[in-house]
Formats: C-alpha cells, structure tokens, sequence
C-alpha cells in the first residue's frame, strides 16, 4: 500500500519528524540567511564526496598516517622517558605535593626505578629501554613526545578522548576527520581501516574508530586480524549480476532522493555499496601477502611467535599505505583489561609480553617504509591512551597505576624530526612540566603534518562549526622538520 502523503510530498510521519521546533526557527533562518550565514558552509561541503581525494590546506609532507595504538597505556618510565632519580629514591613515597587521582582505589607502594635500563638508540643517542631493543635501532627516526597529557584516568574515556578529543562518545574520530579532509587516493579501498587485535577490540569498542556526526562513509572499516580480514568479499551471485542489482538499487535510490532531498546518510549507504563491490577485487590483493619477499616477511615476524599477529597488520599496513589508504590503525591488546597494557600486577611480565609482540614488526615497518621511500610521505604514530605511575602498588606487587598528567608518544616519518625528544615529565616521570602536550596538540600536529589546519577542517554540526580539536590545540612545531 502506498503511504499516504501531505500536497508537499511527505508522509505524516516525515512531516511530524521533520517540523520539529521548525517554525521557532523560520524568524532566525530567514535573518540568517539575509546576512550570508549559510552560503559558506554550502560552499565548504561542495564537492565534499566521500572518499574523492581532495587538496590539503598546507603542504603537508605526510599523505598517509599509520597509528599503532598501545591498548591499555605502557609505562613512560619503562619504555621511552628514563628516571634516573628513581633508583636514587627507591622505596620512598611519591612526595606529598603530587596531587592525583587513585584510578579504582588501588593499592599505593613506593617509587619503582625502570624495569629494564635504558640505552642510547643510533647517532642522536635517544635513549630508548630493553623492552624495545628493535625499535631502539630506529632512534634517529624518532620524536618523542615526553609531556603528553590527557583528561581522564579511566581507560574508555581515555582511549575515546585519544582517538576522538573528547571524553565521551559519538564525536568523529582521527581517521574520520582525515578522511573527511582528505579523501582518498585509491576508489577500491577504504580511506579509513582499523585493525583489532586478535584477543578483542579496544575498550569502547566501536566508537574509537566511528565517524560521530560525519556521514558513516568516514568511519574505520575492520579488517579482521586472522583469516580473511574482511569476510564475504565472494558473493553468493556473479559479478556481473551483482553490478545488475547495484544498478537497479542505485536507481530506486537516486529517485527516493530527488522527492526527499537531503537525505546524506542515504547517499553515504550508496557510496558504501559501491565501495564493498570494488573491494572485493581490491583488498584479497592488498592483503596477499604470499606477493612479499620471503626475506621481508620474516623481517616482519610473520609466520613465528609472539609477532605473528602484530607483523602481519603492519605489512598490510604497508601494501595499504603503498595503495593509497590515508589511514591505518593498529591496535595492540585486547577487550579485557588483563589482555592490554594495563600492567597494574607486573610490568616485567604484562610489558615484557606486550613489547616482544610488536618491537620487531614496528621496527621492520620502519625499516621498510624507509626503503622504499614511503616514510617520508606517511606518518606512524605510537602511543597508548596515557601512562603509568612511578609507583608500584605495593610490596609484592611491581605494577603501576593509570598516570594521564604525564606519558610518552612518539612519531616517525612525514615530516617529522628523528631523533630527539620534546618536553619533560618531573624528575619521576609523574607528571608534565616541561612543554606541556595535550591531546588537543597531539591531534593538531598529526593533522598538520598531514596538510590539514586543524581550526580549518571543521563540520557544520547542530548551528556550530565543529572540530577535531574543539577550541583548543596548538602544533607541536618543535618536532616538525
């Protein structure tokens, strides 16, 4: 039965839905739009098709971004910022004047020296820990960032607030946001993929990688981490008639547009229609990686334990930047806390396990990447969603806390200065002080570094012109060559 419909074209359910607090506003539109309020955003979002490759603000040198996210936050003092003062006061108490919040009530110890010593990485002498000896070897490629700071102490705020800005949920994430600016260089792919570790996703799940109030066509597209990273690629009909039946449903849908304009998220399911189709020819090719040299495979720790896993998305994330891909997430650590980086129990044993996952296959990317000449044109970003206290949680149990007032990150690549270090946590590693680096700043560097101005790059969203970075943000611009 067809639905019946008002003389303007709409149904009486899609009159209701769409009058709602409309003729409080006709007063307003009608003033704003005499004074050309509109005419702006209108030309903005022209010829904003999702995934076309579109002209950065600036020159950036970085026109992919990999970003290898530490699910769980790894210790600072363990990994890229030595405290040489700890050993010095070991078995003392954090001074009184450190104020912080005790993530979950949890037990307090005393100050805890670097679980394994630190040791200067290539010429710049960068001093890198043994948990890291690979990634160690590609010192001068590194900055690192010593005085990141975040705004929550709880993994699934703070892990949002990483990838997102914000604390909570349904904001566009970092990928989103590049891809919204950006587009990408390759139709048959996705602009935007994010690859899970095998034991779960991070902790929020889906809203990491989400595209908020962007059209959908900007989220993270999964790629599994064993077996066919994307399942059903081969339908159940030929292609032939599988384009026959794209066809016709694009034809229905473009008509249900032309009586019910406007329609954006319609136009984003088409678009990701089209895209599923051509990546059933594209991504068993992108991710074949029996096309790779045995040698680079091993280099990678593919096919042994414990880099399988970790080895084999980086070089997918290789083959992906090599075909265009704009950006590519990898995480390291599961969906249950006991699975990450958390090490709340013992940092020898959760950061020994961890580490020896990905230190070769981050350091073989590299290598890579610099080899054939992509490291400069892609940025790789390393971090986790904070750090970790110089304190143990008590005799007998040599794990740290949650610490957001002061961690480590580093970049490598796209533009990027090697080998140096930016900023300073206090002589423990507790907290920021020197150069002080918010997230906000984080994300306005990567953007820049990737050609976006990030108080550019914003989305008309519910009468305000939204951002990655809200009202905030500055580049780091000490650690751009």
């Amino acid at each position: 039965m067809s639905p019946v419909s008002f003389p303007c074209g709409l149904t009486r359910r899609e009159q209701v839905w769409q009058m709602g607090a409309g003729f409080a506003g006709l007063a307003m539109v009608d003033l704003l739009s005499r004074d050309g309020f509109f005419t702006p955003h209108a030309r903005a979002n022209s010829g904003n098709a999702p995934g076309s490759a579109r002209a950065p603000h600036t020159a950036g040198k970085a026109k992919s971004c990999i970003f290898l996210l530490m699910n769980g936050g790894p210790s600072q003092v363990d990994t890229f910022d030595p405290k040489p003062l700890l050993d010095k006061h070991a078995g003392q108490p954090l001074p009184a004047d450190k104020k912080f919040i005790n993530s979950g009530g949890r037990k307090m110890g005393f100050l805890t020296p670097s679980f394994r010593p630190f040791r200067p990485g290539g010429k710049s002498g960068l001093p890198v820990s043994d948990f890291f000896p690979h990634v160690r070897r590609h010192a001068d490629k590194l900055a690192v960032i010593r005085s990141c700071h975040t705004d929550s102490h709880a993994h699934g705020s703070a892990l949002v607030a990483m990838n997102t800005g914000k604390t909570f949920i349904g904001r566009p994430s970092l990928g989103s946001w590049s891809v919204y600016g950006l587009g990408t260089a390759n139709q048959d792919l996705p602009g935007y993929v994010v690859m899970l570790d095998k034991r779960g996703g991070p902790i929020s799940g889906q809203p990491n990688y989400a595209s908020g109030f962007l059209s959908s066509a900007y989220a993270g597209t999964l790629f599994r981490p064993s077996g066919n990273p994307v399942l059903d690629l081969a339908g159940p009909v030929s292609r032939e008639v599988q384009r026959q039946q794209l066809a016709l449903l694009e034809q229905l849908n473009h008509q249900h547009m032309a009586r019910h304009p406007g329609g954006n998220e319609l136009a984003a399911r088409m678009a990701s229609y089209e895209l599923a189709y051509r990546m059933q020819a594209a991504v068993p090719e992108a991710v074949d990686l029996s096309r790779e040299p045995s040698r680079l495979v091993e280099a990678y720790g593919v096919g042994r334990t414990p880099t399988d896993e970790f080895g084999r998305n980086c070089l997918i994330a290789r083959r992906l930047v090599e075909r265009g891909v704009r950006f590519i997430q990898l995480y390291s650590g599961g969906g249950h806390l006991e699975e990450t980086w958390d090490a709340h129990a013992s940092i020898e044993k959760n950061h020994g396990q961890h580490a020896a996952e990905v230190d070769q296959p981050i350091a073989a990317l590299l290598a890579d990447l610099e080899n054939r000449g992509l490291l400069d044109e892609t940025l790789v970003v390393w971090g986790g969603e904070f750090g970790r206290m110089p304190f143990s949680e008590g005799p007998g149990a040599p794990g740290r806390n949650h610490n957001p007032y002061g961690f480590s990150m580093w970049m490598a690549g796209g533009g990027v200065k090697g080998g140096v270090s930016h900023g300073a946590t206090d002589e423990f590693g507790f907290e920021a002080v020197e150069n002080k680096v918010h997230l906000h700043d984080l994300h306005a560097t990567i953007l820049h570094l990737m050609g976006l101005d990030h108080e550019r790059l914003t989305y008309f969203h519910q009468g305000r012109n939204e951002r990655l970075t809200d009202v905030f943000g500055s580049v780091v611009k000490e650690i751009v060559a």
